[in-house]
């Protein structure tokens, strides 16, 4: 008999040897007190589908989709329906489920004679869809060599699993059957396709958006936000994924094998180099608008996403256009820490707008655009003090302020301040490969991962407990951050193509110091297995001042 500890209950229960997690629910299921529908399980702290079978005494986490974890097996399940629903229709078409959007997945659909997708054809799938959910069909997982799975898809068109494969130095690979339908996911599935019953689906610019549940409430779908310049953003990334030949990681990988890498890492700079050209002489032009010029550039993004790095970038830029840049951050403007707002659990919540001195900031901007003079405040993070260190400040002829912070874009610092007078830039990695067509990575595992190494290295946080912090630092930005980036004038991906690839020689070490015992393994042993399927690089091919180098250390900035 197995020895099984249900987290949820905190109780040992004995069972036999082969039980599935799904058999184990069931038995416990009337004491576990779930607020939504079950859809996976962690098994020692690993993420694990409900078919999985048990042989060994385990600790089993039973989870619905208000878990990260649980959202992410339920959203994977949902795109294979997709998957399996578009190919049934639609024989010799191609899917590519590109990225996050509008709180929902934006996907790319070309039908074998490139006609364009109509209201009806979205009609149909997801009709075609519903019945495979109707008839409950079992997901089947299949464990094959690495060989056999590649022969399956190369068999089926799939060149972008086949080269992902071809590359992954794995001697075994699953894949998984919906029917007669094969793909290929980097993370378990829920039973059958029964379990999804909150979706929806709908025509969206030239594609479909794929409706997901509401984490804070899975009986619901979330609800859509329009988020047309974010479309924009990724529109350019795909541009740039076609002039660089890079859609999906076998491609770097083979890029890579074939010693393209500084290549690789050169057009990647040049092409985010020449993004800030363009943003730097739109800046100058308005600047020299005889009526309402530009004086304040302001800058934000979400965390880890290299504004502070893009920020001293443009300001090189705007130097070469003539202006003479002065800056300040958002940071300076905190109320000493005895006045910030709490979190519940009782920590300081720095992310809060209130955490900021609003009416003392927008004083400042208002006496600078009158052309006073001002001293700007300095925020000593050891004491928790705002100190003045002399700093002074003044808007001369040839001058233009820039202001970069997590709140630069809250409409709160600028209450005062003409619109005109501003020019707005959010920033943000979205990462630019998938590792297949099926298979994006989500623009935060960029970020967290970058955050991770930053941290690490700095000595600041152990990988452990920025992963701890990850929730909430996603919950804040999602309040005080996301909800202002449709309103910038320009947008900036900070992400490289080959930036996993250079991530990983640092993330994998890092990574494996969380311990195999504490909640947080779950989400390191998830990175380190998707950051596994890029072959490493070495981060003496980026330049110093790249981007990365915020995080990887080695910047001839100073920050």
């Amino acid at each position: 008999m197995l020895q099984i500890r249900c987290k949820n209950l905190n109780i040992t229960h004995s069972f036999t040897e082969g039980v599935s997690l799904l058999e184990v629910y069931q038995t416990l299921a009337n004491d576990i007190q779930l607020a939504y529908p079950v859809v996976a399980a962690k098994v020692n702290n690993t993420a694990q589908g409900l078919k999985f079978r048990l042989y060994q005494n385990r600790d089993v986490e039973f989870l619905d989709a208000s878990d990260d974890t649980g959202l992410r097996v339920y959203v994977r399940s949902l795109c294979f329906v997709l998957y399996k629903a578009t190919s049934d229709l639609f024989p010799g078409s191609k899917l590519f489920i590109e990225h996050s959007l509008s709180r929902g997945y934006y996907c790319n659909f070309k039908r074998r004679g490139n006609e364009p997708l109509t209201q009806q054809d979205v009609d149909r799938i997801k009709e075609r869809m519903q019945e495979i959910i109707h008839l409950d069909m079992p997901f089947r997982r299949n464990e094959a060599t690495t060989e056999e799975a590649i022969r399956v898809f190369r068999e089926r068109g799939f060149a972008d699993k086949v080269k992902l494969l071809e590359t992954s130095g794995q001697i075994y690979s699953d894949y998984y059957m919906l029917g007669d339908t094969a793909d290929y996911y980097y993370g378990p599935l829920v039973p059958s396709a029964g379990y999804l019953k909150v979706w929806g689906l709908e025509l969206i610019y030239d594609g479909m958006l794929l409706r997901v549940p509401d984490q804070h409430n899975p009986l619901q779908v979330a609800e859509k936000v329009d988020m047309p310049y974010t479309f924009e953003l990724f529109a350019e990334k795909t541009k740039w994924d076609i002039i660089m030949r890079l859609s999906n990681a076998g491609d770097v990988n083979k890029a890579i094998l074939k010693g393209y890498a500084s290549e690789l890492v050169q057009v990647s700079e040049a092409l985010q180099e020449k993004k800030i050209v363009k943003i730097a002489e739109e800046i100058d032009r308005r600047f020299r608008m005889e009526t309402d010029p530009v004086r304040i550039v302001l800058i934000t993004g979400p965390s880890s996403s290299g504004k502070t790095t893009f920020t001293k970038r443009l300001s090189v830029q705007l130097l070469a256009c003539g202006l003479r840049p002065i800056s300040f951050s958002t940071d300076d403007y905190f109320v000493n820490r005895v006045d910030t707002p709490l979190l519940p659990n009782g920590q300081y919540d720095f992310d809060n707008i209130k955490a900021v001195d609003c009416a003392l900031l927008e004083d400042h901007l208002e006496k600078l655009m009158k052309g006073e003079r001002v001293e700007v405040p300095e925020y000593n993070f050891v004491t928790g003090m705002r100190e003045y260190n002399g700093k002074k400040l003044k808007l001369q002829g040839d001058n233009v302020l820039i202001i970069e912070g997590i709140h630069a874009l809250n409409p709160l610092l600028t209450e005062n301040i003409p619109a005109t007078a501003t020019f707005k830039i959010f920033v943000s990695a979205l990462t630019s490969v998938s590792l297949d067509d099926h298979n994006w990575i989500p623009t935060r595992d960029n970020r967290l991962l970058r955050r991770i190494i930053r941290d690490y290295n700095k000595g600041a946080y152990s990988a452990r407990e920025t992963i701890s912090m990850w929730p909430n630092v996603c919950r804040a930005e999602e309040k005080w951050i996301l909800p202002f980036q449709e309103t910038a004038d320009a947008m900036f991906n900070s992400a490289l193509n080959i930036e996993f690839a250079v991530l990983r020689n640092n993330a994998e070490i890092i990574l494996s110091t969380v311990p195999k015992n504490c909640p947080e393994y779950a989400e390191a042993h998830r990175l380190l297995k998707f950051i596994h399927y890029f072959l490493p690089v070495s981060d003496k091919e980026i330049p110093p001042t790249s981007i990365m180098r915020e995080f990887v250390g080695g910047s001839s900035f100073k920050y």
